[in-house]
């Protein structure tokens, strides 16, 4: 046998010039995505007001598609027993970037306004915190809804100081009074002095003034413009929103939209970074107002809503096809949620036969299943195994020390009361959540429910949001509370907490317990 050694030298050159090449682009984290560090990048992306039954892969009989979403259910984990802290949204988001309860914030019950003041405690670690503590690259695109610490004008500076400000909590039991605030100095706390590198927000929700984007906690242009509001009569649903103080240019068509390209802008920008990047893209919708862009319209059998929610579909789906592109997917983790149930009453469900929370009872703001439970997935390839599904009882608060887990930071600044790693469930090394007893909502009206296994405490009658009835006086000798049992109960018609009086009391000691846990440490 004859060897061609002039063609095997050139053989071996060409191969050793490959694998130079490729240990290259290793090194310089340009092959698949990869970062130095070898960290998974994070992508959270948060819907607003998105129900549980609205993401067609939770509820086969639903009038909306979610093909997208969908997508990224087959090629990660879908959890069918995820909840928020709170069925409304500034308190949820609290949860979810401090990994604590929103009832041990400064504003227990509620929600705060486009011209509050920062909710989250100055010196309070969040999540963006513990991330860059592995050198990340973080970013908040879209609503904040938080608070900003708005700068008063000169008259009225006196109006932040704690002799004249009652518990020291102007612009949060309260917004700052717009015409007492100078716009042309930015705020002097918002999401850059709490852990994010980069941000490009909206104040709060879309239905809220003033309707203005903040980059890096700068206005990028003034609110001179006024608008006198829209559909105010619609009992906060359709193209509803509030008067108040807008930039000229702001469009409410294009909110969606340009939040989905600045997220991939930043997303873009970190493509050969040697850092791993957190983005936090919470998203403006499908919260009022229901304002579809006119290539969705009709594209649901659920009218403007469901309209919308396949335009924040579609914005998963930009999001995805991008760092699929890039050769980002490998490694980065994408989390797929929602702030809280969805607004959708019951005669939207019988007017569109589409129940937006699927199964469940209520919708955002109450205490039943339906103003909490969300959708939840979570896609980590090698990682997470695809198509996998999760019954096991979980938090958005749980995001905080999951992310720990991640990284390996278990350091006491980032330890939190109420937060639990669910890593383990995510890899498949576990079934249940250690050392988590139980989980805890808060409705809109300071309705608080407890749920250990599969039973359930709501401390008061009534739905505690924004189901009618809201709250329900006690009779004579009759139940003051309610208890289902959802694993036989999932609609939570039948209230047991007359018959099963040990029960009651087993998971009203708990949730006091919990209650009163100290700062930074989890009950025993």
């Amino acid at each position: 046998m004859m060897i061609n050694t002039q063609s095997l030298k050139k053989n071996r050159t060409g191969y050793f010039q490959m694998l130079g090449f490729c240990m290259l682009l290793l090194s310089s984290g340009m092959l698949f995505g990869q970062n130095k560090s070898g960290l998974p990048n994070i992508v959270y992306i948060l819907a607003d007001d998105l129900g549980y039954g609205d993401v067609s892969v939770n509820n086969l009989q639903g009038k909306i598609n979610t093909p997208n979403i969908d997508k990224l259910a087959k090629q990660g984990m879908r959890f069918t027993d995820a909840h928020t802290t709170s069925s409304v949204c500034t308190p949820s988001r609290y949860s979810i970037l401090t990994g604590r309860y929103p009832w041990r914030s400064r504003l227990p019950i509620g929600v705060l306004r486009g011209y509050s003041r920062t909710l989250i405690e100055e010196g309070l670690p969040t999540v963006a915190d513990l991330l860059k503590t592995k050198s990340y690259q973080t970013a908040v695109v879209g609503k904040w809804h938080l608070g900003l610490d708005w700068v008063p004008q000169d008259a009225f500076k006196d109006s932040l100081k704690p002799e004249n400000n009652k518990n020291n909590l102007y612009g949060i039991l309260d917004e700052m009074k717009p015409e007492q605030i100078d716009f042309s100095k930015a705020p002097s706390r918002g999401p850059r002095t709490q852990g994010f590198d980069y941000s490009f927000v909206l104040p709060a929700s879309l239905d809220m003034p003033p309707y203005v984007y903040l980059e890096n906690d700068k206005l990028i242009e003034q609110p001179t413009g006024y608008t006198k509001g829209n559909k105010l009569e619609s009992g906060y649903t359709g193209p509803f929103y509030r008067e108040g103080l807008m930039a000229p240019s702001f469009d409410f068509f294009d909110v969606l939209p340009f939040f989905t390209r600045k997220a991939n802008d930043f997303i873009s920008k970190q493509k050969n970074s040697k850092d791993p990047f957190f983005l936090y893209f919470a998203m403006p919708a499908p919260h009022t107002p229901w304002m579809p862009g006119k290539n969705y319209i009709g594209k649901s059998k659920a009218g403007e809503y469901g309209d919308y929610v396949q335009e924040v579909d579609d914005a998963v789906g930009m999001v995805m096809h991008l760092l699929d592109s890039l050769g980002m997917s490998k490694n980065t983790m994408v989390v797929f949620t929602s702030d809280n149930g969805p607004y959708w009453r019951e005669n939207f469900v019988q007017q569109f036969d589409h129940k937006a929370a699927g199964e469940f009872r209520g919708m955002k703001g109450d205490a039943f299943e339906g103003g909490h439970r969300v959708p939840l997935i979570v896609r980590y390839p090698g990682k997470v195994q695809a198509g996998t599904v999760s019954g096991v009882a979980t938090t958005l608060a749980n995001f905080m020390s999951t992310c720990a887990d991640l990284i390996g930071n278990h350091s006491e600044k980032f330890e939190t009361e109420d937060s639990y790693s669910i890593l383990p469930i995510l890899t498949g090394k576990a079934t249940t959540i250690p050392d988590q007893e139980a989980i805890v909502n808060i409705s809109s009206k300071g309705t608080l429910d407890i749920r250990k296994g599969s039973w359930k405490l709501i401390t008061k009658l009534g739905s505690g949001g924004f189901t009618v009835p809201v709250d329900v006086k006690p009779e004579p000798g009759g139940p003051i509370g309610q208890l289902y049992n959802l694993e036989t109960d999932i609609h939570e018609d039948h209230n047991l907490y007359k018959e099963n009086p040990e029960k009651v009391k087993e998971l009203m000691e708990l949730l006091k317990k919990i209650q009163k846990a100290p700062k930074g440490k989890k009950i025993k």
